[in-house]
């Protein structure tokens, strides 16, 4: 059973495992079959769902929102995470000509009041802003935060991909502490490890979410020299600690970390979910870590 923890200071609290539905357009589920792979991951503790308006083309929210409309009731055993910022150029918006970053207030308003439309429910549990804006006003963002959570629309805020110092600018200004960095970490692309993101959130005592910890499938099927490289090291310690697949073995090296990410599950199989479920009894040792660095990286540590 997935335990629910507090993910900083003055909370939320989200469940350990955070069940992704970005791919949830891809999965091909009538809403009663979405309806019954949420209860099923609920009822193994995974509460909490990762969200953006712009997953499936704008269309995941819509399609979760039909399976919650089936039953209403399920909505107060979740927390939704959704996020916002990025703009498509898509057969939706044929006039975009590029993909780009709008943190201004007016589209954080839009962006919010679509999900919550989308979702069919009155609150959102946490907002992130998705990727970092170059043109971002930390004074704009803040002053559409604070009136968000005013009216009840937002309970919490984060972000998504930051920067330590994007992070500290946005944090600086805001009236809510921001509860969450959720960046990329897997075996073939830790970076935050390195680059002072987890640093932060280990200072600050915030946990982190995890996106993409399996590496895209990369990890299980690429060609690479670094991946055959990681994949033959996750096989020997998944053969040391008895675990049932290499899954488990990433999960638990992203969660060995000591800023405690919250791993996202990306799967739409309940089989999936419930090997990640594994990971939770895994701790790998410093040197178990480490070789699965070493792997990644070709050499030795400095």
């Amino acid at each position: 059973m997935v335990s629910k923890v507090i993910v900083g200071p003055q909370g939320p609290e989200l469940s350990e495992l955070i069940q992704g539905y970005w791919r949830l357009a891809e999965w091909n589920m009538s809403p009663q079959q979405r309806l019954t792979f949420l209860k099923q991951h609920i009822d193994l503790g995974i509460t909490t769902v990762d969200h953006a308006d712009i997953y499936g083309n704008y269309e995941c929210e819509t399609l979760f929102g039909e399976a919650l409309k089936l039953d209403p009731s399920v909505r107060s055993q979740i927390e939704i995470v959704t996020k916002c910022d990025i703009k498509l150029c898509t057969d939706k918006f044929p006039a975009r000509k590029v993909n780009y970053y709008d943190t201004s207030s007016a589209h954080i308003y839009e962006s919010v009041n679509n999900s919550l439309s989308r979702l069919g429910v009155d609150q959102i549990d946490l907002l992130l802003i998705h990727r970092p804006d170059v043109l971002m006003d930390a004074d704009e963002v803040a002053e559409a935060f604070a009136e968000l959570h005013k009216v009840g629309k937002v309970k919490h805020f984060g972000v998504s991909n930051f920067t330590p110092a994007q992070f500290e600018l946005l944090q600086d200004r805001v009236h809510k502490p921001l509860v969450t960095n959720q960046v990329e970490i897997n075996p073939l692309n830790f970076d935050v490890a390195h680059d002072g993101t987890l640093d932060q959130m280990q200072l600050k005592r915030i946990r982190p979410m995890a996106w993409s910890c399996l590496g895209g499938g990369e990890i299980f099927k690429g060609t690479s020299e670094q991946s055959k490289r990681v994949r033959e090291e996750l096989e020997l310690i998944r053969d040391e600690i008895g675990a049932n697949s290499i899954d488990e073995v990433i999960y638990a090296w992203v969660r060995r970390l000591p800023s405690k990410p919250l791993p996202i599950i990306g799967s739409g199989k309940i089989e999936r979910v419930e090997t990640a479920i594994n990971a939770l009894n895994i701790e790998l040792t410093r040197e178990q870590w480490y070789r699965v660095w070493v792997a990644s990286k070709g050499h030795g540590v400095p």
